[in-house]
């Protein structure tokens, strides 16, 4: 009350409360996230500076400045794609573990579990995929003056302490991380911006047909990064594997929703904003850099080293270190908010009762309002899972670039099936009330048939040489995953609350917000 007598008006921070409350959940996590922090934690996990620079191998060792100057926008286009349909979604269902519960209130709880799984495994493993890109991009930049080689030692000492510091800034409290991935999102626009325009300076021929310019180098020509392929078409789709794989992570605007102030409005936009702004500077940067390049033949032949080869070339020394310097720096802080994606995800999958030890990984710090259980739990999963990659990897068996492209097929599987759910669930009882980002059910229907037919794609190149194993691996999965649900989980997994269960709900709600002192925000 106020000294008139009357309620204070609600604020934002209510409306989302209650829209949390409504949906069956309560408000644990700290709501401090602004519009900015929320699209920035996405746009970090993007980062062209990462997947841009470190992939860039499928395209210049593929079908050339083509795969770059067409292929770039085709395959963010398709992201695009996923994106304007996951945007309406998530105006309705702003809650942590989007994907996860999108899955089981549209579908049912089995889809929702196997949302969950693919979407926890997409995540667990880009974590370390990202984190093993910055280790080689260091041994890359830097190795050669400090006399560092590549090594498996190296390589999981590296990780261990990268990974441990991730994890333990994101357990110190959310505040922390959004202002470190807020300085992500300027030093990612500020570097790429950057970046692009010394190319351009130290181009010497400005042939700007090399970006519509078709070439094949499948095979020896492009130091077999992609297998011999004969047609010049197929090499070129195969090259969307460099926008699909970098266009990722934006899912973790919705995995903070929670977290986030007027989330109805703010994740759809984040979501968008990210692939937009993402599609935007990497094709800026990776233009520059193609019209940088001395020789595409001699480029092609570099493989995987493609990038410093061509700084190298060009570049003078300081400029070089210091681009290299706030490149890495870019790709830690990836890593950083990768780490905040997967744990909400762990988060909100266990407190329904979705994983092993659920209740220890559902648990909230008073102090910090941080899932701090679920946020070591993802920084411990992924480097298990470097270290079993690297280890068979090591024996001949080439676990980790499948497993690696397995995740693309994973993370984009995970936000097909609650797109595609929705398609049918539109207007009926499971999706009656719409949220205030709504493209109606015309635009919504045609995004969400686009998406489909895209991870049809996405699925086709997953696949295809030299991760032909990644079919063996998926479809492995997904048999294992249907024995595991209906010998055991069927009758255990109840999922996310629905109908009467979000009222019987309440009750637990009020205790576990008053638990943690409060609903609304504590310093975190």
């Amino acid at each position: 009350m106020n000294s008139t007598g009357k309620s204070p008006p609600e604020t934002p921070l209510d409306d989302d409360v209650k829209v949390l409350h409504r949906l069956g959940y309560a408000q644990e996590l700290s709501r401090r996230l602004s519009r900015f922090s929320n699209f920035a934690i996405s746009f970090s996990i993007i980062c062209v500076l990462s997947g841009g620079v470190n992939s860039l191998a499928q395209a210049t060792s593929g079908a050339g400045g083509a795969a770059v100057g067409l292929g770039w926008p085709l395959g963010v286009l398709i992201s695009g794609f996923f994106g304007l349909a996951m945007a309406q979604i998530a105006s309705a269902f702003p809650t942590a573990g989007g994907l996860y519960h999108w899955g089981s209130i549209l579908g049912n709880r089995f889809t929702g579990w196997l949302t969950a799984w693919f979407n926890l495994l997409g995540l667990v493993t880009i974590l370390g995929s990202i984190n093993v890109g910055a280790y080689s991009f260091f041994i890359g930049a830097f190795g050669p003056a400090l006399h560092m080689t590549d090594s498996m030692a190296s390589l999981i000492g590296f990780l261990a302490v990268l990974t441990v510091v991730q994890a333990l800034i994101n357990a110190y409290g959310i505040s922390v991380t959004a202002k470190l991935t807020d300085f992500s999102g300027y030093l990612i626009f500020g570097t790429s911006v950057l970046l692009a325009f010394v190319c351009l300076a130290h181009t010497r021929h400005f042939d700007l047909t090399r970006l519509w310019r078709f070439a094949n180098y499948s095979g020896p020509a492009g130091a077999e990064v992609w297998p011999r392929v004969p047609s010049v078409g197929w090499i070129f789709v195969l090259g969307f594997m460099l926008p699909f794989y970098t266009i990722t992570g934006y899912d973790a605007s919705a995995h903070t929703a929670e977290e986030t102030k007027q989330a109805t409005v703010a994740v759809p936009r984040a979501i968008l904003s990210s692939i937009l702004w993402s599609g935007v500077l990497g094709y800026f940067l990776l233009t520059a850099f193609v019209l940088m390049i001395p020789d595409m033949d001699a480029a092609a032949k570099q493989g995987w080293n493609v990038f410093f080869w061509a700084m190298n070339q060009r570049v003078p020394l300081v400029t070089r270190d210091l681009l290299y310097a706030l490149i890495f720096v870019a790709q830690l802080l990836c890593g950083l908010a990768t780490v905040t994606s997967a744990s909400r995800m762990i988060y909100a999958f266990a407190r329904d009762g979705g994983l092993p030890a659920s209740r220890a990984l559902a648990r909230v710090s008073p102090q910090h309002r941080t899932p701090g259980a679920a946020i070591w739990a993802a920084a411990i999963l992924s480097l298990a899972f470097v270290s079993g990659a690297k280890w068979l990897e090591a024996g001949g068996t080439p676990v980790y670039t499948v497993v690696v492209s397995c995740t693309v097929i994973f993370l984009y599987f995970s936000c097909a099936v609650p797109i595609a759910l929705g398609l049918f669930a539109y207007g009926g009882p499971k999706w009656r009330h719409m949220g205030p980002w709504n493209v109606g059910r015309a635009g919504f229907s045609v995004f969400a048939v686009l998406s489909i037919a895209g991870m049809a794609l996405i699925f086709i190149v997953g696949v295809q040489p030299p991760n032909e194993l990644a079919l063996n691996v998926t479809i492995g999965f997904l048999i294992v995953t249907a024995i595991v649900w209906f010998a055991f989980e069927r009758h255990r997994f109840q999922g996310p609350p629905v109908g009467r269960m979000i009222a019987v709900r309440q009750a637990e709600i009020a205790a576990a917000e008053a638990d943690l002192g409060s609903a609304r925000d504590q310093p975190g």
